[in-house]
């Protein structure tokens, strides 16, 4: 990189950070002013402009006070005080910000539910949200009708869109009536509660077990919206679309924040659609889209479409997008600009790519290193624990090293870590004792690679990565790989575990469209990878499990293995004197369990 491209790159690194946190800067855990706060600023500010768009429906910031009003009058009218939690059940809706918006406005907290869950997930999500009240609606109570017997407690569910009661514990929650809507509770209702209180509760993938609770106190709430709205550059002339579930942080909080706190108008759909992406961006002339990385690969794997290039799109942000979709996706669609982050809902790790790097999470350049507390210490992979000296510290990764990214932990907006409703969830994420005696740090469960000019780049989750033959297998790299196959739309890699052999083999989940050919595959990953790394095992299915959030869960695999009586797709082996992937049978299940084959 010459020098003009140097300057270049550090001038829009700058301006990124300094608009962050310029919108940051005055969010302090004892300020009395709250995230409602910020929502009735906004809805002060630019009252009679278009604030959401769903489903042909327009609602200006004035009107989205009016529902949140209501539902702060119907917290009021069951008795409900500050402190209280209340559980969301929804899908996306235009009453979504609004339900938990108004209820913050009388010091009650929202338990945000994926509207997705159903039966023991769902029964343990509201046990541990401690809400005796849940607002849904009629699309979401047969949810609630799984879980009748193993209800955590008595609780009433409020439907939105039901025209009377149906029973003692199934409600209608009246948003129209009376036609006037209430006037805003006064601030004073919530007096004495603080930023560092609890506003919200968000909830994890559940990729690996059941969802944690995470607790999004006013302050962290606002970090999310506030940075977003100072880092994406919206105005009130950008129009955000916005697909993911608004019951998780990134389409919940950093597209909303992006959007409303800037006076721009958040295009709403209640569900991701590959097939309608285009036209919905166009239409509506869109010029922010909030992504997760997932919804970009879906998009570059459709056939061309007659507006994937008839758009306004100036930006996307979001998270996980990786870097063979990413040159894709901006050449194939016209897409000037990306911002990739890395964040968690729970931790105080976050990271901005703000110059645009194919592949990087984000950056810290040496010159600023003193100034952001996140660290990279060596992970033992066998062991699943980092790596200490002598002393007992950790040991830092060198550079281009991977290794566990880890941010200090302190009682400040930037570095504080609220955990989760669970406590000993929330001790099991703090590490200790990591650059001096006593310390902690939050554990993102990530680990990473730092180059020499600063970029971060995701490695694998850790449990993700897995021992082969001596070496360490990062899923995320192998599956980048098999993704560039002819005919691979989807591809999710974890290691299985064969009898009498250490370590785990690795096995691919393929989901495969009309052009895959098998025949050719081995042939491709002889070139392209180790053969530790190669995958042993292929299945193919026609779908990958994935969560609300779209990531891919892998726990239902693993526990699969590679055992045909438990899998009814096609099911292969890299036979070691064949050199081909051949069908695994019942017989060969068994010789390979028996050790008759040098792996």
């Amino acid at each position: 990189m010459n020098v003009a491209a140097r300057i270049a790159r550090e001038i829009r690194f700058l301006d990124g950070l300094a608009r962050t946190l310029w919108r940051v800067r005055k969010i302090d855990p004892d300020s009395d002013v709250l995230i409602c706060d910020d929502f009735e600023d906004a809805v002060d500010k630019f009252a009679d402009h278009t604030a959401l768009i769903f489903e042909g429906e327009r609602y200006t910031y004035r009107q989205l006070d009016g529902l949140a009003n209501r539902f702060a009058a119907w917290a009021d009218a069951q008795g409900l005080q500050r402190g209280d939690t209340v559980a969301l059940l929804l899908p996306n809706r235009a009453e979504y910000i609004p339900a938990w918006a108004g209820l913050a406005k009388v010091g009650v907290a929202t338990a945000l539910i994926n509207n997705n869950l159903t039966g023991a997930a769902l029964a343990h999500c509201l046990s541990i949200s401690g809400a005796n009240h849940i607002i849904t609606d009629t699309e979401s109570l047969a949810a609630l009708d799984t879980i009748r017997v193993a209800a955590p407690r008595p609780m009433t569910a409020w439907s939105i869109d039901a025209p009377a009661d149906i029973s003692p514990d199934r409600r209608a929650l009246d948003l129209k009536n009376p036609k006037t809507a209430p006037e805003r509770p006064s601030k004073s209702r919530r007096a004495g509660l603080k930023s560092r209180d609890v506003a919200l509760y968000i909830y994890t993938s559940g990729t690996t077990g059941m969802p944690k609770a995470a607790k999004i106190t006013h302050m962290r709430a606002q970090l999310y919206m506030r940075a977003f709205a100072g880092s994406t550059k919206t105005t009130a002339e950008d129009k955000i679309y916005c697909v993911l579930p608004l019951y998780h942080s990134t389409g919940g909080l950093c597209g909303v924040g992006a959007a409303l706190l800037n006076g721009g108008t958040l295009v709403l759909r209640r569900k991701f659609s590959a097939s309608h992406f285009w036209d919905d961006v166009s239409a509506h002339d869109c010029t922010v889209f909030v992504y997760i990385g997932e919804l970009c690969r879906y998009l570059v794997n459709q056939p061309p479409h007659p507006n994937e290039r008839a758009h306004h799109l100036r930006l996307a942000f979001g998270n996980g997008l990786r870097p063979e979709v990413w040159e894709e996706f901006i050449t194939r669609f016209g897409v000037k600009d990306v911002l990739e982050f890395y964040g968690s809902t729970e931790g105080n790790v976050s990271l901005f790519n703000y110059d645009r790097r194919i592949g990087a999470i984000g950056r810290v350049p040496a010159y600023l290193r003193s100034n952001f507390q996140v660290r990279l210490v060596k992970f033992d992979v066998e062991a699943e624990a980092p790596v200490r000296d002598a002393n007992g510290l950790c040991v830092l990764a060198d550079r281009n090293e991977p290794g566990e990214a880890v941010g200090l932990i302190k009682d400040d907006a930037r570095h504080n870590y609220t955990g989760y409703a669970d406590k000993a969830a929330s001790e099991r994420k703090i590490l200790r004792d990591v650059i001096t005696p006593g310390d902690a740090w939050f554990r993102t469960g990530d680990l990473m690679r730092q180059d020499d000019e600063g970029y971060f780049y995701f490695v694998d989750r850790i449990g993700d990565t897995f021992r082969w033959k001596g070496e360490n297998v990062s899923t995320t790299e192998v599956a980048e790989v098999i993704s560039r196959y002819p005919g691979v739309n989807e591809v999710n890699v974890y290691g299985v575990k064969i009898d009498r052999l250490d370590g785990r083999a690795g096995m691919a989940a393929i989901t495969p469209d009309d052009t895959f050919k098998l025949d050719g595959l081995r042939d491709y990953l002889v070139r392209e990878l180790p053969n530790y790394a190669r995958p042993m095992f292929i299945r193919l299915q026609p779908a990958i499990e994935t969560t609300g959030t779209f990531k891919y869960r892998k726990v239902d695999l693993v526990r699969d293995g590679f055992d045909p009586s438990k899998i009814e797709q096609a099911l292969y082996f890299d036979h070691p004197t064949e050199y081909r992937y051949v069908t695994v049978t019942r017989e060969l299940y068994a010789e390979i369990q028996s050790g008759a084959f040098k792996l």
